[in-house]
């Protein structure tokens, strides 16, 4: 039953989140990364190198065991999650910039993910399989990431109508099935999570924060103007928990690997919205809207 749930539910489950991102993309979401170029290098920047240089320090305060340590690196090479997208429109941001910083994370994602895995295997000597840069893992990665965003876009270029149509059912799904696999994730961990769940709760706590605090403060601090900063901010604050959880369990091969983005996205949820409420636009008034 876990082998089934492993090779055949979960990349299906990441496939209709995936192919739900691509639902919403068109190409001229990637031509307008192209008209806000500081901001787009700023916000890659953080997403994959401060990020991750940030996780690393809270992985070496905290002590955690290689096999979770690998884990929360996996969760901060992991791009912008389709929450993300949500939380920008909720909180009055840049959504057309989100989408296409997420389309574009999601490209880099196929380099950036088995490259910052592996070195972290490296030197933490989890004993777990590489993610290799080889054609194998990069063709498996290409297929559970892009492989969906493509056909959704494809669907969106050819059949639009029945796209938009199919965008808010297949983003509703969606938001059903990271409950489900985050659930899944952490029943099957659940003797790790009992002993580690102080030190993994703090630590994604204080991760999901300082992500947040990162993508909103330092494309200010760049010139961005604050609706820009707030897609920023959960572009990069809000990562694919999903994404990790079925890299971790099907290329990895390792459940335990996939408990730091278990934990991550069911308190990233609350955290976004408290922080969206701090760093809202306020500038824009609708009626009836205090």
């Amino acid at each position: 039953m876990g082998s089934v749930f492993t090779t055949v539910a979960l990349p299906v489950a990441l496939a209709i989140v995936m192919l739900g991102l691509g639902l919403g993309l068109s190409r001229a979401d990637f031509e307008r990364v192209l008209r806000h170029p500081k901001v787009t290098i700023v916000a890659l920047a953080c997403q994959i190198l401060v990020l991750p240089a940030i996780c690393f320090v809270l992985i070496l305060a905290f002590g955690l065991p290689p096999i979770l340590a690998v884990g929360m690196m996996l969760l901060a090479a992991a791009p912008g999650g389709t929450s993300a997208n949500l939380f920008s429109h909720l909180f009055r941001g840049d959504v057309a910039l989100n989408i296409s910083l997420t389309a574009v994370n999601s490209v880099l994602a196929l380099i950036t993910l088995p490259v910052l895995v592996n070195l972290s295997i490296g030197y933490f000597g989890a004993g777990t399989a590489e993610v290799g840069t080889q054609a194998k893992t990069a063709v498996d990665v290409f297929v559970i990431v892009l492989l969906p965003v493509i056909v959704g876009m494809l669907l969106r270029s050819r059949r639009p109508a029945w796209a938009d149509r199919m965008e808010r059912p297949v983003r509703i799904a969606s938001f059903a099935i990271l409950v489900v696999v985050l659930l899944a994730a952490i029943a099957t961990n659940w003797n790790l999570l009992a002993q580690e769940f102080g030190r993994l709760s703090v630590i994604t706590v204080l991760f999901c924060l300082l992500s947040l605090t990162v993508g909103f403060a330092v494309p200010r601090l760049f010139g961005a103007p604050r609706r820009q900063a707030i897609a920023t901010s959960f572009e990069i604050g809000i990562h694919n928990a999903t994404l990790a959880i079925v890299v971790a369990q099907t290329v990895l091969g390792s459940t335990e690997l996939s408990l730091p983005a278990a934990v991550y996205g069911v308190l990233m949820l609350p955290l976004a919205f408290a922080f969206g409420t701090l760093i809202r636009d306020r500038s824009v008034v609708r009626p009836g809207v205090v």
